[in-house]
C-alpha cells in the first residue's frame, strides 16, 4: 500500500481525565500549536473536557470521546480507533499513561507510529512519602513528551484569554474581588466547612467581595446558604457554563482553592491562586501553571504528603494537615497578594 505523502506533519495527543489534569495539558499543548504552526495537532479527551480549549490555537482540533456512548466497551473502542486510524498521526503523545490509553498507544506502534508517553514517576512515589522530594511538575512533564517526539517547545502559555479583551464574563465582579473554590473530589484535601466559613467571615471583615464557585447540586446548595447568611458574598456555583466560570476565575483579583481542578482552571485565566494543601504537597507535581509556590500554603507536617491524588480518610485518624492549618494564615496571604482599600 502506498501512502499519500504530506507537506505537514500530524500528532495526536491523548488525555482523557480528570478535569485538572486536562487543563494542565492546556498550557503545554497551546505552546507546542503556536511554536509550530506547521503541526496538526489532535487532542483525544471527553466532550465535557474538550470545553476547557478555549481560544485555541487554529492548528488544534479537539476530539471528544463519548465512553458512555459511541465508544463504550470493546465495539465501541474498535469504533474509536477505525477513527483515529483515518488520521494517520506521524505521532502520538500519551500524556494519559493508563489502560484505555495504552490500548490506542499499540495500535498506533503495530501500525509504525512514533508513540511517547508521559512519566508518571510512579516508582519514585516511595522516596516522595518518605523525604517529601518533589517531584517534576506535570506540565513540564508534558512538555517533555513533545520534546522526545523532537518538538522542543518553550513553555511560554499565558492565559486562555486576551486581557484587553477577555469574553465571556457574565457580569463584572466587584472589587477587589477573591473567588474560593472550598472544594475538591477527596475528603483529605478539602479544608474543613467550619473553618472555611472562619475564613471567609474574616475576609468579609477586611472589606474583600467574595465570589464561591463550585459544582452543581449538594456544592451549590452548600455554597448558597453561605452566601445567603453573609453580605458581599456571592455564590456562582452551578449558575454558568464551564466556559464562563473560567473567564469570572480570570476576572478574580485572586483565587483561594484547594488542590483541585479549580486552581488550574484559574491558572488557566491567568490569576493567582493561593492554593491549600492537605494529603497533598506541590511536591507530588500538581501545583498550577505559572503559580508562585510561596502562595501554596501547607504545614509542612511530618506525614505530609500521605498520598498523590487524595483519599476518602486520613490514614492517621486526626486530620491535622488541615484542621491545624489557621483561617488567619490563609487570610494573611490574601492580603499580600490583593492589598485591603
Amino acid at each position: 500500500m502506498i501512502m499519500e505523502k504530506r507537506d505537514k506533519q500530524r500528532m495526536l495527543i491523548i488525555r482523557l481525565s480528570a478535569l485538572g489534569d486536562v487543563a494542565m495539558t492546556i498550557p503545554a499543548i497551546y505552546s507546542l500549536a503556536r511554536q509550530y504552526p506547521e503541526l496538526d495537532i489532535d487532542v483525544l479527551t471527553r466532550p465535557f473536557f474538550g470545553r476547557l480549549f478555549i481560544n485555541k490555537p487554529d492548528n488544534v482540533n479537539i476530539i471528544a470521546a463519548d465512553f458512555k456512548g459511541e465508544y463504550k466497551g470493546v465495539r465501541g473502542t474498535l469504533r474509536l480507533l477505525r477513527r483515529l486510524g483515518r488520521l494517520r498521526p506521524d505521532y502520538v503523545a500519551d500524556l494519559h499513561n493508563v489502560l484505555r490509553a495504552w490500548i490506542i498507544d499499540n495500535y498506533f506502534r503495530i501500525r509504525g507510529t512514533r508513540v511517547e508517553m508521559v512519566d508518571k514517576m510512579r516508582a519514585d512515589r516511595g522516596e516522595l512519602f518518605k523525604t517529601g522530594r518533589p517531584q517534576q511538575p506535570f506540565v513540564e512533564r508534558y512538555a517533555d513528551v513533545f520534546r522526545r517526539l523532537g518538538y522542543p517547545i518553550k513553555l511560554d502559555f499565558e492565559s486562555l484569554f486576551d486581557k484587553e479583551k477577555p469574553g465571556g464574563i457574565p457580569f463584572n465582579p466587584q472589587h477587589p474581588a477573591i473567588g474560593i473554590a472550598p472544594f475538591a473530589r477527596y475528603y483529605n484535601k478539602t479544608y474543613p466547612a467550619e473553618i472555611m466559613q472562619q475564613l471567609i467571615d474574616m475576609l468579609i471583615a477586611d472589606g474583600y467581595n467574595l465570589y464561591l464557585f463550585g459544582g452543581r447540586g449538594e456544592e451549590a446548595e452548600k455554597l448558597d446558604n453561605w452566601a445567603k447568611e453573609r453580605e458581599n458574598c456571592h455564590s456562582l456555583a452551578g449558575k454558568y457554563a464551564l466556559e464562563n466560570e473560567i473567564a469570572l476565575m480570570g476576572a478574580m483579583d485572586a483565587m483561594i482553592s484547594m488542590d483541585s481542578s479549580n486552581q488550574h482552571m484559574a491558572a488557566l485565566a491567568g490569576t493567582p491562586v493561593i492554593s491549600i494543601w492537605g494529603s497533598t504537597t506541590p511536591a507530588c507535581g500538581f501545583l498550577a501553571y505559572r503559580q508562585n509556590s510561596g502562595n501554596a500554603i501547607s504545614l509542612g507536617l511530618s506525614c505530609q504528603p500521605c498520598s498523590v491524588g487524595g483519599a476518602s480518610e486520613c490514614p492517621k485518624g486526626h486530620f491535622d494537615c488541615m484542621r491545624k492549618l489557621s483561617p488567619e494564615v490563609i487570610a494573611k496571604k490574601v492580603r499580600e497578594i490583593v492589598p485591603q482599600k
